[in-house]
C-alpha cells in the first residue's frame, strides 16, 4: 500500500453526492469515475493525506477518502478530497491536482452519522499534524504542482 505512495491524480472537479458540506460539514471535491478508475487496483481503500492544488492556485493540505464510503454504501469507488482551506466559492469544473503521501486509516462502516463526523474531524486533525512534518512539506513544493502538463503515474 505505502509502496504506491506518493501517488498523483489530476482531473476536473465534478459534482458528487452533495453530502460533504450538507451532512458532514466537510466540503469535498470529487473526481469523475474515469479519473477514479486510474487508481492502482492494489491501493487499499481508506483515508489518505497529502497536498492539493485547484487550477494554478496555491498548494494546500488535503485529506481524502479513497474507496466506497461504507456508511453510504456507494456502488462505485470514489475519491472525495477535502482541501484544508476555506474557499469563497465552489470550484466545480476546475482542475484538481492531488499528491497523496500518507495513509491514515482503513474505511469503516460507522454506526451513526455523528460517529462518521467525529472520525472525519479527527482525520483532518491527524492529516494536519502529519503534513506539518518536514518529510511531508517537501511534497508541497513538488514539481508536479508547477507543471501544467498532466502527469500519469
Amino acid at each position: 500500500m505505502t509502496s504506491l505512495l506518493p501517488f498523483f491524480m489530476e482531473g476536473e472537479v465534478v459534482k458528487g453526492f452533495g453530502r460533504g458540506s450538507k451532512e458532514l460539514g466537510c466540503p469535498t471535491a470529487n473526481y469523475s469515475l474515469e479519473v477514479v478508475k486510474s487508481i492502482p487496483k492494489d491501493m487499499a481503500p481508506g483515508v489518505y493525506y497529502g497536498w492539493a492544488q485547484v487550477d494554478s492556485q496555491m498548494v494546500h493540505k488535503m485529506v481524502a477518502n479513497i474507496g466506497w464510503c461504507p456508511f453510504y454504501e456507494n456502488k462505485e469507488m470514489s475519491v472525495e478530497t477535502h482541501v484544508m482551506y476555506k474557499f469563497d466559492n465552489d470550484f466545480y469544473g476546475s482542475n484538481l491536482k492531488i499528491c497523496v503521501i500518507g495513509y491514515l486509516r482503513p474505511e469503516k462502516k460507522f454506526d451513526s452519522l455523528n460517529d462518521l463526523i467525529e472520525a472525519i474531524q479527527q482525520d483532518i486533525k491527524n492529516a494536519d499534524a502529519k503534513l506539518d512534518e518536514d518529510e511531508a512539506k517537501v511534497f508541497k513544493e513538488h514539481k508536479y504542482f508547477n507543471n501544467t502538463n498532466n502527469i500519469t503515474v
